[in-house]
């Protein structure tokens, strides 16, 4: 059960021979580790609370908790939530406590903590809160959702993000030393892009390109029978990253579904991160199909948490589900337009204040001064709709919504029209009742 992370055996595989041992050749994560950066300080003063690591797959969680812990002296248990039960949790707090007794502090490293279920979780509750284990959990899933809300409050949550190309290039480069192969930069590079930030993912990669390699000289051809792709010289910072999304993005919008899973494939089997697409799609939604159908927001939005619980290929259907839904929806860039003209305005006017009457009153100062007077609570009313103005004094009567009649927009064009027509009708009404 302990972890034996220091080790340097030639059978392992290249991402544990390379496992770093300090801060200092820890690659990425300078938010968190860098000079004078949080954990960093944490680290340095050797106060080290439990914590839990949120992050992708192979950005260094469990490499961090055992820098941590050959930092700290600790011993340190690395601990599969995926192969342990309740017994194994309590031998290991048993152990724990027997460190504890003997001045030796334990970190328990839990890998995919979010695997544990609640009675598990909690098995770690006491432990914790009487500083026999100090716990390091690691997750690839949003904390906040499966983490006990009890154990949760009890650790500090740091998230890890997806290692940058160059990150991974400089790893790949020191991997070649390991390795005694060489390769281009362009190689390099396009290893580090189809890793999609997963360090562990780019060292194997070259490891199997290396033992395949004639001599241990890395080419283009090599890499592409060790991936089966075709196309993983593409560039995700470069104009063809650009040129393929907007090429993507044009034949969604000219209602071309087969040219848009066309433009899909040819990004997705090139390495792109389909996070990146997914939240195109979701931008795609409301700017180019909008309230024409509204479910289309949705879809996107679900395609996008579909690729981040699946990932790659298996979340490739479900980009094209969204996809081929965004081609044939109707489209309407009326939310888009509407966005921009009361941007322009709100630009130039940003010292407008807000009306009196749509301000809270919290305090008797702010009642006296007028805050809420003639505000009209619309659901006090038969229509539900007051004639109460909403714009600042200088922009009263401003539009910036002209609903297309495109899909469901015809009914939000005509029920805006009623809404319209019925407040001119009350303001008329009591101008001639003014007059009279």
């Amino acid at each position: 059960m302990r972890a034996s992370l220091f080790a340097n055996n030639d059978a392992e595989p290249l991402a544990a021979r390379m496992r770093p041992e300090t801060l200092e050749d820890f690659a990425g994560q300078e938010h968190l580790i860098a000079p004078g950066k949080i954990l960093r300080r944490i680290i340095d003063s050797d106060r080290i609370p439990s914590m839990i690591f949120w992050g992708p797959p192979g950005v260094g969680k469990t490499t961090l908790a055992g820098i941590i812990a050959r930092k700290t002296q600790a011993e340190f248990i690395n601990f599969s939530a995926v192969a342990s039960g309740i017994k194994e949790i309590r031998e290991v707090m048993k152990q724990a406590e027997s460190n504890r007794n003997f001045g030796t502090r334990t970190i328990l490293f839990v890998d995919e903590i979010h695997r544990f279920n609640k009675a598990q979780q909690d098995a770690f509750l006491p432990f914790v809160e009487k500083g026999s284990i100090i716990l390091i959990g690691a997750t690839t899933e949003n904390p906040s959702f499966e983490i006990n809300g009890a154990l949760l409050s009890r650790c500090k949550v740091f998230v890890l993000k997806a290692l940058n190309a160059d990150d991974i290039v400089k790893l790949l480069k020191r991997g070649l030393n390991v390795l005694n192969a060489s390769a281009d930069d362009d190689i390099l590079r396009a290893i580090a892009n189809f890793s999609n930030g997963d360090a562990r993912s780019a060292l194997s990669l070259l490891e199997m390109t290396a033992i395949n390699s004639d001599g241990g000289s890395i080419t283009a051809e090599i890499l592409e029978q060790c991936t089966s792709k075709k196309s993983l010289l593409y560039d995700k910072n470069g104009e063809e990253h650009y040129n393929l999304i907007s090429a993507l993005h044009k034949s969604m919008r000219n209602s071309d579904p087969d040219a848009a899973v066309y433009w899909l494939s040819r990004m997705l089997e090139a390495g792109e991160d389909p996070l990146y697409i997914a939240r195109r799609v979701v931008r795609f939604a409301s700017e180019d199909i909008g309230l024409a159908e509204p479910s289309s927001l949705s879809m996107a939005v679900a395609a996008y948490h579909a690729c981040h619980f699946v990932g790659m290929p298996e979340c490739s259907v479900n980009l094209a589900q969204a996809v081929i839904h965004m081609s044939i929806a109707p489209k309407s860039n009326a939310i888009d337009k509407a966005y921009s003209l009361a941007r322009n305005d709100a630009v130039k006017g940003m010292a407008e204040p807000v009306p009196l009457h749509l301000r809270n009153a919290p305090t008797k100062l702010m009642k006296e001064l007028d805050y809420g007077k003639g505000y009209k609570y619309a659901h006090d009313f038969d229509d539900k709709i007051t004639d109460m103005e909403c714009l600042p004094e200088n922009l009263k009567g401003s539009e910036y919504y002209y609903p297309t009649e495109q899909g469901s927009e015809v009914h939000y064009k005509k029920r805006l029209e009623s809404i319209k027509k019925w407040k001119e009708e009350e303001r008329k009404k009591k101008r001639r009742e003014a007059e009279s």
